[in-house]
């Protein structure tokens, strides 16, 4: 009798190879000092690394692989920007102009009218400023900071070309793995928006506008076949980007307006093939000033997607595992926990990661918090999130993790599917 697997996935950006590092790095820029060229040498070394991404993360267990998102540039090892700003090469009605998060001029909010401030103006970044600005302190947020445009005219999809590269290569790297079911991610229109705007009269329609142009993205993933990853740090982390610290009640009707815009560009599309993706940054510092997720798991849930990913192994908002007995998942929804912490360089080891992974499967019990009206919606993920189609927990969850324990033991290479540790996520947002 066959046992039933754990599903796995990651949260979408792993580590580039040398090869394509180097390769971005030569890469001429365009006059309008983001975009980049291509040429077919470049364009067929994306290819091979992309399938040979995929087959390492077949070999070492990975159910529903993604592209790595080697589509979006990367010309250094550790970049905590390229989730988002590729996006800027997509986009028309950019350019760049001074200002932007990285601007001198922090921005204050007041009760009842909320607005992001300047990065440097972070209230993590001031709180601890001595060891954001220490090298040696242990907190990171990269060595370069990209550059940031500003909206000087309206804001359109271009990027057509691109995306139909990226699903190209991720398709036909699947094929060659002989795997179905793979995922891309693509920018909300709330984070696309955070960047400068001389053009819309309104944040809401520029955000709105974001929302039209996205949606393109979103639909060409889909109509692939691909299931569709949306990654917004913005619902979570924005709360950081406020100074002073707003009322919760603010920052969610705040949010709310991202939330509409979101779903008005996911209008239409299966639920079953996205994914939402909630963070509060990837970047390594204190995070004493995330909003707890109890705050905002009602407004994830809003958002229209068959599964949701959170962080669940960050030692910020691990404990938090417990939100969820008390808040019911809608009928036909997935969640899909990050049970391996992007925010240590220590492996945590399989039984830990084993109790993460328990947690959320007593959950899905008959009778027990989110899975009491459809038992079986919880895969637990690595590092960060996943939904596997029809992938349903064993039901004494306890019994299978020790037979994954067992197995880990007799042959330690073989280690269980959940433990990934050479499939580190480098992503989160830009400081």
């Amino acid at each position: 009798m066959s046992t039933p697997r754990i599903r796995t996935t990651h949260a979408g950006s792993l580590p580039r190879t040398t090869a394509l590092v180097e390769a971005n790095r030569a890469r001429r820029e365009a006059a309008d000092g983001f975009r980049l060229d291509t040429s077919e040498e470049f364009a067929q070394l994306l290819c091979n690394e992309v399938t040979a991404l995929v087959r390492r993360q077949v070999d070492l267990g990975i159910c529903a692989p993604g592209d790595g998102e080697y589509g979006k540039a990367m010309s250094s090892t550790v970049d905590y920007g390229a989730w988002w700003s590729y996006s800027f090469q997509r986009l028309s009605g950019l350019q760049l102009t001074d200002g932007g998060p990285f601007g001198s001029t922090p921005i204050r909010s007041t009760p009842g009218n909320v607005r992001l401030t300047t990065f440097p103006d972070r209230r993590d970044w001031t709180l601890f400023a001595e060891a954001y600005g220490d090298p040696d302190s242990g907190v990171s947020i990269g060595k370069e900071a990209p550059l940031f445009p500003t909206a000087t005219g309206p804001v359109t999809y271009i990027g057509h070309d691109a995306i139909a590269s990226d699903i190209a290569n991720l398709k036909s790297a699947l094929a060659a793995a002989r795997v179905e079911n793979g995922f891309m991610t693509s920018l909300s229109p709330g984070s696309a928006s955070r960047i400068g705007n001389e053009h819309y009269a309104t944040e809401e329609e520029f955000i709105w506008a974001c929302a039209d142009a996205m949606r393109e993205e979103y639909k060409a993933i889909i109509d692939a076949g691909l299931i569709l990853q949306i990654d917004d740090p913005s619902i979570a982390e924005n709360w950081d980007q406020i100074n002073p610290e707003p009322t919760v009640e603010d920052y969610l009707a705040f949010t709310r307006i991202r939330v509409e815009a979101l779903n008005y560009a996911l209008r239409g599309l299966p639920q079953d093939r996205i994914r939402f993706h909630l963070c509060w940054g990837s970047w390594h510092g204190p995070h004493t000033t995330d909003l707890e997720f109890e705050y905002l798991v009602e407004t994830m849930l809003d958002i229209d997607a068959g599964s949701y990913s959170f962080e669940a192994a960050n030692v910020r908002h691990e404990h938090e595992w417990r939100v969820w007995e008390d808040v019911k998942l809608p009928d036909g929804k997935q969640i899909v926990p990050g049970v391996i912490s992007h925010a240590t360089n220590v492996v945590e080891h399989p039984e830990l990661v084993a109790d993460r992974i328990e947690r959320f499967a007593n959950l899905a019990r008959p009778g027990v918090g989110p899975g009491t009206a459809q038992p079986g919606v919880l895969h637990p993920s690595t590092p960060d999130e996943a939904p596997c189609p029809n992938g349903i927990p064993p039901k004494n969850p306890r019994r299978r993790i020790r037979r994954a324990r067992g197995a880990g033991r007799r042959r330690r290479r073989d280690l269980p599917a959940f433990e990934l540790p050479h499939l580190p996520a480098v992503r989160g947002t830009r400081p």
